[in-house]
């Protein structure tokens, strides 16, 4: 048998035990309105402390200080408890109703015991004395630590931007420097250059990186630096703009700062945002943008250009993109990858994008199918178009006017690679009516100038001198855009006109740089307004008279550098629309009979025209404002001025020269002086002061002409009309920038001090020229404040067997990027010393033919030769 135990307990005790238990659970119940009023009053003091400790904490992150963790972790558990209590009371009233028997008991006593317990356990823990005792603090915040940097991801194949890096750091990291603009074209790794820019901070309080894209917003910005700085809740969301700003501005007061800005389209009002100006504590603000003009409306300190790769490193990145298995699975894959990679055009974007598409292609027929594609229509290019073109396409879509945008699609028009003067741009868009020419083709010149300014600084063309071209991903682009009214076959090897299924639909067409020698028959093009057929010229000999039977909306027409082109037909009458014509460099003898028909005609080139000897007829153009004859064998028919003193709206001319008589009669007209802006004077006498009232001449040609001494009276020029620059103001030729004088007699050309906005001279083959500037003749001018060549770019001197002397003494130069020195062996000094050139945006480079002339210079002393023989240039 087991054993037994059996427990004994006092029956009194046992009730105690139980009525005790059962009277605490119902003290949850009712006392349940007491306890939730004494929880209420009771979080409403520790919200009044944690409020107040707030408070103190954020005067003192205002001071730049920065909170204890410990606070932080009091406030938190504050909320968590506050939260809590909210909970409860929101079901307050809804658990006051289940009360029943004066709050003795609950209609449901299950739920009303649970409740009440709840708010009894929370109500303790509002009161109980440590967490009190634990938002006593007698220090809340201390000095901010330098935050770790977190690093931003880069593409592991980064090539050809060192350089760059290093200079942008270092500009960067100078004292005077708190604002830097990186800007380039789409693509070209000014995110990626603005990473690596990132990485390398680590000695400032806080790095703040912001994306800004397109569409600007400041509350966008404000949130992602409230984020970074700590800001960021339900409090700040609360706040207007104004409020958020004032609250970043307090703190980033007090910290060394760095804001990185990637890819903003406009002005970023730093101001507004709340961010103070980096120059007050050493901060610095760095930026990449497409568009130049922004650099400038940020008040950059430092703009730096992204520009492509040159072709080594453009390579090297290819070839890491297409990877070595690939390279190395047939011997001819290599070579090709060049000819893919020369594609485009250093462009980091394109090389990436193309090479990694082109990492599979292990075939030579592959390869030479990517090539022919990209050859004849890289917009067809799978990768090209879905992953390149689109991004590119936002620099079009920024562009806030219309015209602009078709100024640029019509440089898509040249063939790729192609340097395009700005004067002919603007004079298609002016015949094309993109601008207007109506108040004036002066006015409407300085419009195209501002257009060519607005694109370059947008990095959709860029510049060289007096020219602009299209990088050849942007012309893709460009083309991509214009596909469904644009013919481009330009330079592509063509010998006839291309067929076409709708030539309706075709606005603008480009058949340039071919082979087509004979154009006939009949096109339907009734929506053609630009027409270029230039340089075809070895080539075009014949256009029949049906060719431009349907092109009544033709406004441009170019016929230009075609040799063989001997005549036109007289269909040209049919274009009745037709304000440009251009036939310079052309063989035509004569004028047609149908170009009298052309009454819109307002710009006509004729410029080296070598067999035409007439400009019969041209009176019958009675809207003709352009005219441009200089090389034209015109000059040499005694009718031409009195041909040319009949038209009527006539604006702008360019002429040459070559008969006393044409001379006399061009000098007495003030119409013609005033509208001439090139002029030619071939083997003629001439006193230089007829000239000086030339009020738009930009550029005078003298080939082997005599030219008198000067007959101005220098001493007339008084101090008090000296300019700025050190000009006299009522200095003559003001708008004379080129002059260039071959096989010319005369010893010295002193007379060049009265042109001080001369950016070219050329002299060459000039047998007696001892001296360009007479130091004699030139010294009574100076002391009134004439220094010479204050703009001039470019000088070059080529065959002057006698020439001893530039000027006497050193000149600034601050604008000249060039002087080349041909067979001028006499010459042994030229104007510089150590700061000559040293004002321009390009270094000054001395270009020489004779390496004993380069060896027999004398230096204005050791400091110039260090300076200029180092980078001079044998040509």
């Amino acid at each position: 048998m087991g054993a037994c135990c059996s427990v004994s307990l006092p029956c009194d005790q046992v009730v105690g035990q139980v009525s005790q238990w059962l009277c605490a659970k119902a003290s949850y119940i009712h006392n349940l309105e007491e306890n939730l009023t004494a929880l209420e009053k009771t979080m409403d003091d520790l919200k009044a402390k944690r409020d107040d400790l707030s408070r103190k904490v954020e005067r003192e992150e205002n001071r730049g200080l920065q909170r204890l963790a410990q606070i932080q972790v009091w406030l938190t558990r504050v909320e968590t408890i506050d939260s809590q209590v909210n909970e409860l009371l929101s079901v307050r009233n809804t658990e006051i109703q289940r009360l029943c028997l004066c709050g003795f008991c609950s209609k449901s006593f299950k739920k009303s015991y649970r409740y009440g317990k709840r708010v009894f356990m929370m109500l303790t823990e509002v009161k109980n004395e440590n967490l009190r005792s634990d938002g006593v603090f007698e220090v809340v915040a201390e000095q901010a630590q330098a935050s770790e940097v977190v690093k931003r991801p880069i593409q592991p194949s980064i090539v050809g931007q060192e350089k760059l890096l290093e200079t942008a750091w270092n500009r960067l990291m100078e004292d005077r420097v708190g604002i830097v603009g990186l800007y380039g074209m789409g693509g070209v790794g000014k995110t990626t250059l603005l990473k690596q820019i990132h990485n390398k901070f680590d000695t400032f309080d806080i790095v703040i990186w912001v994306v800004v894209s397109s569409n600007l917003q400041i509350q966008t910005i404000q949130e992602e630096i409230a984020k970074k700085l700590g800001l960021a809740g339900d409090g700040w969301n609360q706040k207007d703009e104004d409020q958020k700003s004032c609250d970043i501005y307090n703190v980033l007061t007090r910290k060394k700062f760095v804001l990185l800005l990637d890819d903003i389209w406009a002005k970023v009002d730093l101001t507004k945002i709340g961010v103070p100006s980096p120059s007050e504590n050493g901060s610095k603000v760095v930026f990449t943008t497409r568009n130049q003009e922004v650099c400038a409306r940020m008040g950059a300190d430092v703009e730096m250009e992204v520009q492509c790769l040159p072709p080594d490193d453009a390579f090297d990145l290819f070839r890491k993109k297409v990877g070595e298995i690939t390279l190395k699975s047939h011997p001819s894959i290599p070579e090709l990858a060049r000819v893919v990679a020369a594609k485009c055009h250093g462009l980091p974007l394109a090389l990436n994008v193309i090479g990694e598409a082109m990492s599979y292609k292990r075939t030579i027929q592959e390869w030479h199918d990517a090539i022919d594609d990209l050859k004849s229509n890289a917009a067809e290019f799978p990768e090209v178009k879905n992953e390149i073109l689109p991004i590119l396409k936002y620099s079009y879509d920024n562009l806030k006017d219309e015209h602009v945008k078709s100024c640029l699609l019509y440089c898509a028009l040249f063939p790729e690679d192609n340097r395009i003067l700005k004067r002919l741009l603007i004079e298609y868009w002016i015949c094309e009516g993109i601008i207007d020419g109506s108040r004036g083709m002066e006015r409407a010149e300085n419009k195209g100038y501002g257009i060519i300014g607005t694109l370059v600084r947008s990095s959709l063309l860029m510049e060289d001198t007096n020219k602009v071209y299209m990088h050849d991903v942007v012309r893709e682009m460009a083309l991509w855009i214009a596909s469904d009214q644009f013919i481009v076959f330009a330079g592509a090897g063509l010998y006839g006109i291309p067929k076409f299924m709708n030539w309706n639909a075709v606005r603008r067409m480009s058949l340039m740089s071919n082979e087509i020698d004979r154009i006939s028959g009949s096109l339907e093009c009734l929506e053609l307004t630009t027409l270029f057929l230039q340089r075809n010229q070895r080539t075009l000999v014949n256009i029949s008279g049906e060719f431009f039977r349907s092109m009544p909306k033709l406004a441009v027409l170019d016929l230009s550098e075609n040799s063989q082109l001997s005549e036109l037909p007289d269909g040209i009458s049919q274009l009745v629309s037709l304000k440009y014509l251009n036939m310079s460099w052309t063989n035509i003898e004569c004028l047609p009979v149908g170009l009298r028909e052309l009454k819109n005609l307002i710009h006509l080139n004729l410029e080296q025209t070598k067999t035409l000897s007439s400009i019969v007829g041209i009176l019958a153009l009675l809207s003709l404002k352009v005219l441009k004859l200089r090389g034209s064998r015109v000059r040499n028919n005694p009718n031409t001025m009195e041909e040319l003193l009949g038209l009527e709206h006539l604006e702008i001319l360019t002429i040459g020269i070559a008969s006393d008589s044409g001379l006399d009669q061009f000098l007495s007209s003030h119409k013609l002086m005033c509208c001439t802006q090139v002029l030619q004077i071939s083997h003629l006498q001439l006193d230089i002061s007829r000239l000086a009232s030339m009020e738009k001449v930009h550029e005078l040609q003298f080939i082997g002409c005599t030219i008198y001494e000067i007959k101005m009276d220098i001493t007339s020029i008084r101090s008090e009309t000296i300019s700025p620059l050190h000009n006299p103001t009522n200095a003559c030729f003001l708008s004379l920038s080129k002059i260039s004088l071959s096989f010319c007699n005369g010893k010295e050309l002193t007379w060049l001090i009265f042109a001080p906005n001369l950016t070219s001279l050329k002299v060459y083959f000039a047998d007696e020229v001892e001296e360009i500037i007479n130091k004699e003749k030139a010294l009574v001018g100076e002391e009134s404040g004439i220094v010479p060549f204050q703009k001039l770019e470019f000088l070059i001197l080529d065959s002057l067997p006698k020439l001893k002397n530039i000027y006497w003494r050193p000149l600034p130069f601050p604008c000249l990027r060039e002087i080349e020195v041909i067979n001028c062996r006499k010459l042994r000094k030229l104007p510089l010393n150590s700061k000559s050139g040293s004002s321009g945006e390009k270094e000054l480079v001395i270009k020489y033919t004779e390496r004993e002339w380069l060896v027999g210079v004398e230096w204005e002393d050791e400091a110039t030769k260090a300076r200029f023989l180092p980078s001079a240039i044998q040509v």
